[in-house]
């Protein structure tokens, strides 16, 4: 009786002990054209377990690479139908989501990095914000670089760039309209079909970062790049509002602080990477052109008339762009 008696109450005791079960990690589908083995995806990886470490499986970041959802804007449909919560993708991706998040990217806005610098410094977490208000989460901006005209053919004036066949990429509002400014009627062509669309001749010239263009092997099919920076390039690492919330408090603040931490890193790197590719680009016997001041600053002219056009139509937000311009004028001028 008295060993019975023992059992019972200690049954009793275990039954009122919580239990501690094991808590589902919440996991977050990420999908990038970045392929795997790169040093972009060995980052995010890297950013992903210690995540996953330090939130003990609360939160897990699964990543699809090289493309294996789609292109950029195959990657954001299947975000919209719940088949991911996030993407790693080229800025002009969310321009359906926040078009002001773009505006780093209006042609010949920058003339140089430090430019670059100067103005992100003080607009990088105002657009961010902004584009939290449309549901999406970013965590800082990793840079692709400026992009170059590369040719088949010497491109120093506007006349040379209205006689070739030049690509723009598909849907992108900005290009087309800073190309059709100086009277250009380009090739619009999705990013994969580049490439073939060199090989073939369907196209003469295209706009890239120097890296980018090492990467995607377009420097195989070009012999001249023209070195005035056009237009400034980045990426961004959204995740869903949505997704983001069902995590807790600490584990938001976490995955900001990796994934920020990450971005801050991967944004460095690629400018070094750059740097790099210009002069891998000169060493492979590709020409570096200089247009004419006068010419120059004739594309200066016409192109701003087109970032005019896409304010008054309301694709960017006026203020927004009057912040931007005040600040590299007043980089400018302490210059």
């Amino acid at each position: 009786m008295k060993i019975r008696r023992i059992l019972l109450l200690a049954l009793v005791w275990l039954a009122l002990i919580p239990v501690q079960t094991p808590q589902a990690g919440q996991v977050i589908k990420i999908a990038t054209l970045s392929p795997d083995g790169t040093s972009w995806m060995r980052a995010m990886r890297a950013a992903g377990d210690t995540i996953a470490k330090r939130s003990q499986g609360r939160v897990v970041l699964r990543f699809y690479p090289g493309g294996v959802m789609g292109n950029d804007q195959s990657v954001m449909r299947k975000i919209r139908a719940g088949q991911l919560q996030g993407g790693a993708v080229t800025i002009g991706a969310l321009a359906g989501v926040d078009k002001d998040v773009e505006i780093y990217g209006l042609p010949f806005l920058f003339h140089d990095l430090r430019e670059v610098d100067q103005v992100r410094a003080r607009m990088d977490a105002t657009l961010l914000q902004g584009l939290e208000k449309k549901g999406f989460v970013g965590f800082g901006f990793a840079e692709g670089g400026f992009a170059y005209f590369m040719s088949n053919r010497p491109l120093k004036t506007i006349t040379d760039l209205q006689a070739g066949k030049v690509w723009a990429p598909e849907g992108d509002t900005i290009s087309l309209t800073g190309f059709r400014s100086v009277g250009v009627s380009p090739v619009t062509l999705p990013i994969t079909d580049v490439l073939m669309a060199l090989q073939t001749g369907l196209i003469d010239t295209v706009t890239s970062p120097p890296a980018g263009a090492i990467a995607l092997q377009w420097h195989t099919r070009v012999k001249y790049l023209t070195e005035v920076p056009l237009l400034y390039t980045y990426g961004i690492l959204v995740i869903t509002d949505k997704a983001f919330k069902l995590l807790s408090g600490p584990d938001q603040a976490l995955v900001r602080e990796v994934l920020g931490d990450t971005f801050k890193a991967i944004d460095g790197q690629n400018r070094r990477d750059n740097e790099a590719a210009l002069k891998a680009l000169k060493n492979q016997g590709i020409e570096f052109l200089q247009p004419p001041p006068r010419d120059l600053a004739g594309w200066r002219k016409s192109v701003e008339s087109a970032q005019k056009q896409l304010v008054a139509q309301g694709y960017f937000s006026r203020d927004l762009v009057d912040k931007v311009r005040k600040i590299l004028a007043e980089q400018r001028a302490g210059r």
